[in-house]
């Protein structure tokens, strides 16, 4: 079943009202690498009750041309991550998280395991680990991008940024939030 994403305005004020009334952390890369922009954020639930987070930013892509990255914070069972990761279940699946790390992150201050998620869209690059007690995907369009995961990869609740998310670019809209 799929959820509805509710997906809001793209400006500084949406984003931090958006990101202190939810109950979950809006995960984003702090700050943005140079070039970037934010292109989407957005929750499922109610406001009240949310159960999962997204927040979407594109910028250059290492290897060339762009990219974009999703970042999803959700309830175990949501599928929200998944759906963006292009997996038919709501987790990133059995066995996921065994053996050594793929990639790591600085998540909220704290050093994050994530790890590859197999999936059969070849278009992009899908990274699930455990932040705050919830899934954390990083979903990265296309595949290349993946690259990215190379870099440290620094991400910050927005809730804790305070008026510094008015330092955030805003570009246009992700296609990706339409097909939610």
């Amino acid at each position: 079943m799929l959820v509805p994403l509710h997906v809001h305005p793209l400006d500084a004020r949406s984003l931090a009202e958006h990101a202190t009334v939810l109950d979950l952390p809006v995960w984003a890369p702090w700050p943005l690498p140079s070039g970037w922009v934010v292109t989407g954020h957005g929750h499922v639930g109610t406001v009240t009750r949310a159960t999962a987070t997204v927040f979407v930013c594109s910028g250059p892509n290492p290897l060339g041309g762009t990219a974009d990255m999703m970042v999803v914070a959700e309830e175990p069972g949501t599928g929200l991550g998944s759906r963006f990761a292009g997996l038919d279940t709501s987790d990133p699946g059995p066995g996921f998280h065994q053996g050594t790390p793929h990639a790591k992150a600085m998540v909220g201050g704290r050093p994050t395991s994530l790890w590859c998620v197999p999936t059969a869209a070849s278009d992009r690059a899908v990274y699930a680990g455990e932040a705050a007690g919830r899934w954390l995907w990083l979903v990265l369009h296309p595949e290349t991008a993946g690259a990215l995961m190379m870099e440290e990869i620094v991400l910050a609740d927005v809730r804790d940024l305070g008026r510094e998310v008015e330092l955030f670019a805003y570009g246009d809209r992700s296609p990706w939030l339409d097909d939610s």
